[in-house]
């Protein structure tokens, strides 16, 4: 079996340029479970990067200073490689100056059981809470204020100051692993937790972290989830076939998107919200026009491809783990058979690759010019993402699309070939 179509060379394929890696020196102990780095996440304002490094810790690194060390833009093959216990240590003396000055600062936290979910939020002012009838509320978070959740092995999801490493909240609710966080992008501070108890449960931060709503409807383990970026739908996949999504402003369920064939692991909406990319073990990506709940474009990472009744079994290309890059035009994937791949959505081969054993997860920089990958041994790798010039056309079409459905621009008085491209049906 082949992880490239025949008509590829892989010898052809750009390889992408590691510039860095986190490390974690491993002790015997750490050969058992609960040492993965299960979740990697970036801040959106690019302030920080945060990773679960295993064994109950959570590293938060402001993020130019890891570009500061990693080898970006420069010539020869050589990458660092920065042992985050040790920086912790040097770090030590400079703590005066970068408390005086305001710089973000390295944040070590133990979470008190193994990390499996990382999400970054921020508040925006006039997004009121939900639940209008209380006036009094424990916290008060501001506009500058940046929060982490962690969700927990234990059910439980506890909520950080980002630039204080202080511990705010403790949501109790779950009673299964957490596997995955996400907070809606409309500064809202409303946050989604995925877990293996079959749910999803919705938190209202701005008003002391209540839990808002449970989202049921998975009949297995929920594995990860996902919100568009006008915060009106919300993408949950797990230990099924079926992609759910639901209505944010009435906490239902939408539809069941068909076409995987295994688990579906991993699920992220484009920057524009046109469309949405889920990783399944089936061996393949798929894109979507959530919109009319049909497949655009399936990214293969196994050939031939596997029938629907052996694409159920255990394989060495389950894909773990998908990313969208603000771009809008480019794909990560990561798989079990040691490739990590970049795709051009208009391509339907990989555009760059890179090596990695034992990945797990990936998430893209807020700027889209690197790409994070969390491996078994806790440690993180760091690739370079050339940054491409957008065409004017896909600007304008991402513009679009972000206040448009795909039926709301084929209702549109424009010309086909035109309709075609701003609905994503010629990729």
């Amino acid at each position: 079996m082949a992880s490239f179509p025949d008509c590829v060379n892989e010898n052809d394929i750009a390889k992408a340029k590691l510039i860095g890696e986190l490390l974690v020196p491993l002790a015997p102990f750490d050969q058992k479970s609960g040492h993965e780095a299960w979740t990697v996440a970036f801040a959106p304002n690019g302030t920080y990067f945060a990773w679960s490094q295993g064994h109950r810790i959570v590293r938060l690194m402001p993020w130019t200073k890891c570009l500061k060390n990693f080898s970006m833009g420069q010539s020869g093959e050589g990458t660092n490689a920065l042992n985050p216990r040790c920086l912790s240590q040097q770090n030590s003396e400079d703590s005066l100056v970068i408390s005086v000055v305001g710089e973000p600062r390295e944040h070590t936290i133990d979470c008190g059981d193994i990390v499996w979910g990382l999400a970054f939020g921020s508040s925006v002012p006039d997004k009121q809470s939900r639940c209008v009838n209380i006036e009094w509320h424990r916290f008060n978070f501001g506009q500058d204020q940046l929060l982490l959740a962690t969700g927990l092995n234990n059910g439980r999801i506890k909520i950080w100051d980002v630039y204080t490493g202080k511990l705010l909240l403790n949501l109790m609710d779950h009673t299964d692993v957490v596997r995955d966080l996400t907070f809606a992008p409309d500064g809202s501070l409303m946050l989604v937790s995925a877990s293996r108890d079959k749910t999803l449960r919705v938190w209202d931060l701005k008003d002391d972290g209540n839990m808002v709503k449970v989202l049921r409807g998975h009949q297995n383990w929920v594995y990860c989830s996902a919100f568009s970026p006008d915060s009106s739908i919300l993408c949950s996949v797990g230990a099924g076939k079926a992609v759910f999504l639901w209505n944010m402003d009435h906490y239902t369920l939408i539809q069941k998107l068909e076409g995987h064939h295994n688990d579906v692991v991993s699920c992220e909406f484009s920057p524009d919200g046109a469309l949405l990319a889920t990783a399944s073990y089936d061996t393949r990506v798929i894109v979507w026009d959530h919109h009319k709940s049909t497949p655009l474009l399936e990214l293969g990472h196994l050939f031939p491809p596997p029938s629907p009744i052996f694409a159920g079994g255990a394989n060495d290309r389950w894909v773990r783990a998908v990313s969208f890059c603000p771009d809008g035009r480019h794909i990560a994937s990561l798989t079990d058979d040691r490739w990590v791949r970049f795709w051009n959505i208009e391509e339907r081969a990989p555009q760059a690759i890179a090596s990695l054993s034992n990945g797990v997860c990936c998430a893209f920089s807020a700027e889209g010019s690197v790409l994070a990958a969390g491996t078994r041994d806790g440690s993180v790798h760091f690739w370079e993402f050339p940054r491409i010039v957008a065409s004017l056309q896909h600007i304008c079409r991402m513009a679009l699309r972000r206040i448009m459905t795909t039926q709301q621009v084929e209702a549109l008085a424009i010309p086909t070939p035109l309709s075609d491209y701003l609905t994503y049906k010629v990729i």
